[in-house]
């Protein structure tokens, strides 16, 4: 019987500088539990992209394309990030990534160490849509209070 080759993954870390202030995730927290995590589940860590101070309200970033790439050049099998919301906060953005990258059939999975979202399942694929709408209410929220926050202070 042939030996299966590992599960080769691309790590994708990122931090906001308001969120890297308030959330104690740093880049280098989140690099050190995505190699954990490839260890622990015998995953084959092809790299790790990094994104410092990036929004994630939009997919135009130069850490997550370069992670993307590594998917379409078949050079990595899935994407692994620490928590869901370093990712993606928008429902819109992570729908286009599931429905281009890790909906079912697809040859890609996206894998989340905190949520334990594995994309390759329905119930996860189920799991990270909820949790990309928490992200983004969460997202909303914060900008509200600060809009607020704002006019009460002129």
């Amino acid at each position: 019987m042939p030996a299966m080759h590992p599960v080769r993954v691309v790590g994708y870390a990122r931090v906001s500088t308001k969120e890297q202030a308030t959330s104690g995730i740093s880049i280098e927290a989140q690099q050190a539990k995505i190699a954990q995590y490839c260890t622990v589940f015998d995953l084959q860590l092809v790299e790790i992209k990094l994104a410092r101070g990036r929004s994630a309200k939009t997919l135009d970033r130069e850490g997550l394309q370069g992670s993307l790439q590594l998917l379409r050049e078949w050079k990595a099998d899935a994407l692994l990030v620490v928590k869901l919301d370093r990712l993606v906060r928008s429902t819109v953005g992570l729908g286009h990534l599931v429905e281009e990258y890790f909906s079912d059939g697809r040859r890609w999975s996206l894998l989340s160490v905190a949520e334990n979202i594995d994309t390759r399942t329905a119930a996860g694929r189920l799991v990270a849509n909820v949790l990309a709408s928490v992200g983004q209410w969460e997202r909303e929220a914060i900008v509200e209070r600060t809009r607020d926050a704002l006019a009460h202070l002129r």
